[in-house]
């Protein structure tokens, strides 16, 4: 993915609406008006988070006689889960390391304090 795209996408995610938007068009497509009924703004304003939806490759609009379909391209959010899969990778081996070390001041604390008992 290159680092523009991987912006866009970042960025179009960034807004909790888009995000609602998105989670909605999981089911299948749906009218851009069906879209903005649960949301308290203008269908203008709506079709504004729709262009960014869509200039990140999140969504394609289509058009079916007055019908404005709109549907959920996943391609840019696996995109974005794979480069984020290196960072889920780091931090689940630095929390291991971490256990580990734990671990061993565990087991010196608990050979320390069987050594005072006797």
């Amino acid at each position: 993915m290159s680092p523009d795209r991987l912006r866009l996408t970042f960025s179009a995610l960034a807004d909790p609406t888009r995000r609602a938007i998105l989670a909605r068009l999981i089911s299948g497509e749906v009218s851009v008006t069906e879209l903005a009924e649960p949301f308290a703004m203008s269908l203008p304003a709506v079709s504004k988070h729709l262009k960014v939806l869509e200039r990140a490759g999140l969504i394609t609009r289509g058009r079916e006689a007055q019908w404005r379909p709109c549907r959920l391209e996943a391609g840019p959010l696996k995109d974005a889960a794979d480069w984020l899969e290196h960072y889920r990778r780091f931090w689940e081996e630095s929390f291991d390391r971490l256990d580990d070390y734990l671990d061993e001041l565990q087991a010196k604390e608990n050979r320390d304090g069987h050594e005072d008992e006797h």
